[in-house]
C-alpha cells in the first residue's frame, strides 16, 4: 500500500515511518520546508511538498495513494489552540474528499486531553464538543466520512506521547521548573495523565491504516492515568529542585492542561486489534531516558 502521512518528520511521524517500511508499504510524506523534506528523503520516503493550510496539495497526496494516516497538527502558536484545531478541521476534510467512494483508509490522530473528566475514558465514549475538546470536533468530522465510502478512523493520543527526542508537554514542564526552581503540580497533584511511547503508537497507526472498520476508535495509552504529582516528584529528584504545589497559572497556558483529570484505557484497542503497549512507560522513561539531557 502506498500511504500519504502528514507529520511525516515530526516527533510521531518519524516513528511511523520505519513501522509502515516493515510493514511493506510505501510513503509519501508531507514536508513543508526543505529540511522536512531532505530528512524524509535521507529516510527513503517520497516526499510530497506542502502545508496543513495547502489543501489543493492535500487532496492530491491523498488521491495519489491508496491509505492516508493524518498525524501532522499545527503547533505554530500555541496560544492559539482553536486556530490550529480549525486548521486541523480544513485538513482532515480536504484530505476526506480525495477518498470519497473509495473505501481507502483513513486513519486520523485525534486526542485525550479534555475528553473526560473524572473517570476512565473508554474507546466507546463519544463526548459532545463542549466537553471533549475542539478535537473532538475534528473527530466528528472525520466520521462523516465513513458513510461517503471512506474507512475512516481516529486514534486517540494522550496528553504525554513519550521518548527520545519529546518536545512536548512533558519537557516543557521540565523547562518551567528549571526556570523557576521548583517542580510544580496542582492541588494535591492527584489528577491523572495518560500517556504512551512513541514507538507504541507508531504500531497503532499501522494497525489501524490496516485493519480498522469505518467508525472504528483507538485508543493509543499505555499509562491509564499517572498522578501528575508523580511526574513532578521525578521531575523535581532529577533536577535537586522541590517539589510543590502550585496554582494552574504558574504554567501558563499549560496549566489548563496539566490541571486535567483525564485517565483513559485502550482495554477494548487491545481486544480488538491485537495490540500491546511495549515500551517504557513515561516515570520510566523519565528516570531512564534523555529527558534530562543538556546540550
Amino acid at each position: 500500500m502506498r500511504v500519504f502521512l502528514t507529520g511525516a518528520s515530526g516527533f510521531i511521524g518519524s516513528a511511523i515511518v520505519p513501522e509502515l517500511v516493515r510493514a511493506g508499504h510505501r510513503v509519501l510524506g508531507l514536508a513543508r520546508s526543505d529540511a522536512s523534506a531532505e530528512r524524509l528523503a535521507a529516510a527513503g520516503v517520497d516526499v510530497h511538498r506542502g502545508s496543513l493550510t495547502d489543501l489543493d496539495g492535500l487532496r492530491r497526496g491523498a488521491a495519489a495513494c491508496d491509505g492516508v494516516i493524518h498525524c501532522a497538527f499545527s503547533h505554530d502558536d500555541f496560544n492559539d489552540y482553536a486556530g490550529n484545531c480549525e486548521k486541523d478541521r480544513g485538513a482532515i476534510e480536504a484530505l476526506g474528499s480525495a477518498l470519497v467512494g473509495s473505501d481507502r483508509p483513513l486513519v486520523i490522530a485525534s486526542g485525550l486531553a479534555r475528553f473526560t473528566r473524572g473517570h476512565v475514558a473508554t474507546e466507546d465514549e463519544t463526548p459532545d464538543a463542549s466537553t471533549g475538546g475542539l478535537r473532538t470536533a475534528s473527530e466528528r468530522l472525520a466520521f462523516s466520512f465513513a458513510s461517503r465510502g471512506v474507512r475512516v478512523s481516529s486514534l486517540r493520543l494522550p496528553p504525554s506521547v513519550h521518548g527520545d527526542g519529546d518536545h512536548g508537554f512533558v519537557p516543557m514542564l521540565i523547562e518551567i521548573a528549571r526556570k523557576t526552581g521548583r517542580s510544580g503540580y496542582v492541588g494535591e497533584g492527584e489528577n491523572r495523565w495518560p500517556a504512551v511511547h512513541r514507538i507504541d503508537a507508531a504500531r497503532l497507526f499501522v494497525l489501524a491504516l490496516e485493519k480498522a472498520p469505518a467508525g472504528a476508535r483507538l485508543h493509543a495509552v499505555g499509562d491509564e492515568g499517572i498522578p501528575t504529582r508523580d511526574i513532578a516528584d521525578v521531575i523535581g529528584r532529577k533536577l535537586g529542585l522541590p517539589v510543590e504545589s502550585v496554582p494552574a497559572p504558574h504554567f501558563g497556558w499549560l496549566g489548563a492542561f496539566f490541571a486535567l483529570d483525564t485517565p483513559a484505557s485502550s482495554a477494548l484497542t487491545q481486544e480488538r486489534f491485537g495490540w500491546k503497549p511495549e515500551q517504557a512507560g513515561l516515570l520510566a522513561d523519565l528516570e531512564h531516558g534523555t529527558y534530562f539531557a543538556r546540550a
